[in-house]
């Protein structure tokens, strides 16, 4: 089979016709925006209502997931249709970069503004030391607990890991669980692999490395293999209704989670209003403390736009003009990707749900500068996904443990590479 190189420098942009948008001044030049965050087209109305030369033409999307990307893809390949800019998570941007669908941004003025955002935001979008997306937002993890239930039971927030399975066992035997490990969540595993120091891809020249069944990831699939067998965690599917009742009940105490979830506990359980908390993620080496993203997207220039300088000024301001990004975070689109973006924004505020803590500044922000730099996604890291959703669902229905569907993912995402022609090698 044909090895395919992983990343073509764009040597020129490809001819598309594109009619004139609607509200665009005679003369203008127009890019194409897909996207789907929520709120965006007001930052957007705001880059026209500043800009005489270069119009941007939003068009709503549904998620990228629900058939964005089978069209982004498709017009990749077949030379036509692309928008200019695209939102693109981050575990998206490697499939895109195989297709050779990414134009670099680099030069195009992302060198000069690069150390405006966080650094492992940048490693995010990057391949090497080359830029190929504009960071746009994410989700720094923390733990999200019950304080209330933990104060009747005289429980410290815990620090380390081990401190976590104690608290599990005294919430047990008061008739709830510390939490739930979702079986159709493998983003959430992949988060808290990444906070154990697991590295479950490496690219160095046109060779992938695959480390899935790392030393670290093995012991998060243990840890919890663990929990499980001693009935300490649910495992039921989070963001069900019955996840949400047993939030709203307190039969489950803790979440394990990204900052966009105080949103989706205050708005699915009001009940509990005053009683939450949040902490740093517990931890395994507190010496060396660390987080994880869960989430979270960037802003592409695609091949085949007839304007990248234009795109990619686009993209730039979007994502880092305090305008803009007070407008994308009223909108709610998470944790913002440029540095000391909090102060002033009505993220930096206490918030009544958690008891008056002001969980941005004293916890995510914290959070988002111990998130390692070094975690790389695979061009078939949804194939991935998919390989651990279904491992962890025949657990459920009685198979085997975590740790085998670890490593059979292992050995399924090595065959998937392979698959696509690429050259891989297994990390020792």
């Amino acid at each position: 089979m044909r090895r395919r190189t992983f990343i073509a420098l764009a040597a020129g942009a490809l001819t598309s016709a594109c009619a004139a948008a609607p509200g665009a001044r005679p003369g203008q030049t127009v890019l194409r925006f897909w996207s789907w965050v929520p709120g965006i087209d007001q930052a957007v109305n705001l880059w026209n209502s500043q800009n005489r030369d270069t119009y941007v033409d939003l068009e709503l999307t549904p998620a990228g997931s629900s058939g964005t990307y089978s069209k982004m893809y498709a017009a990749v390949r077949g030379g036509r249709g692309a928008p200019d800019v695209a939102q693109v998570e981050y575990q998206e941007l490697p499939g895109f970069a195989l297709e050779n669908g990414l134009i670099e941004l680099g030069p195009l003025g992302m060198d000069q503004h690069r150390d405006q955002f966080v650094d492992w935001q940048i490693s995010q979008s990057s391949f090497g030391e080359r830029i190929y997306a504009v960071p746009q937002a994410s989700g720094p993890m923390a733990l999200y607990y019950r304080n209330d239930i933990f104060g009747s039971l005289g429980l410290d927030v815990p620090r380390t890991w081990e401190d976590y399975r104690a608290a599990a066992e005294a919430v047990r035997a008061d008739g709830r669980y510390i939490a739930t490990f979702p079986p159709g969540n493998s983003a959430w595993f992949a988060a808290l692999s990444w906070q154990a120091g697991a590295r479950w891809f490496g690219l160095d020249g046109d060779v992938w490395t695959v480390g899935i069944n790392s030393e670290q990831t093995l012991r998060v699939a243990e840890y919890w293999d663990e929990l499980r067998s001693q009935d300490l965690i649910s495992m039921q599917p989070d963001f069900s209704n019955s996840w949400y009742a047993d939030l709203q009940s307190g039969r489950i105490v803790t979440w394990p989670s990204a900052q966009w979830g105080g949103p989706i506990l205050s708005g699915n359980a009001p009940g509990t209003s005053g009683n939450w908390r949040a902490a740093q993620l517990p931890q395994w080496n507190p010496d060396n403390p660390a987080s994880a993203n869960w989430g979270g997207s960037a802003t592409a220039v695609l091949k085949g736009s007839e304007h990248p300088r234009e795109a990619a000024e686009f993209a730039i301001w979007l994502n880092s003009d305090p305008e803009s990004i007070d407008l994308l975070i009223a909108g709610g689109y998470g944790w913002p990707s440029v540095k000391d973006a909090l102060d002033g924004t009505a993220l930096d505020t206490s918030e009544e749900f958690f008891g008056g803590q002001n969980v941005n500044r004293d916890v995510f922000a914290p959070a988002d500068e111990t998130i390692g730099t070094d975690w790389l996604w695979s061009p078939t890291t949804n194939a991935t996904y998919l390989h651990l959703n279904d491992g962890f669902a025949g657990v459920v229905a009685g198979g085997s443990s975590f740790v085998d569907v670890v490593q059979q993912t292992h050995r399924q995402t090595v065959e998937d590479l392979r698959a696509k022609g690429l050259t891989v090698r297994e990390a020792s």
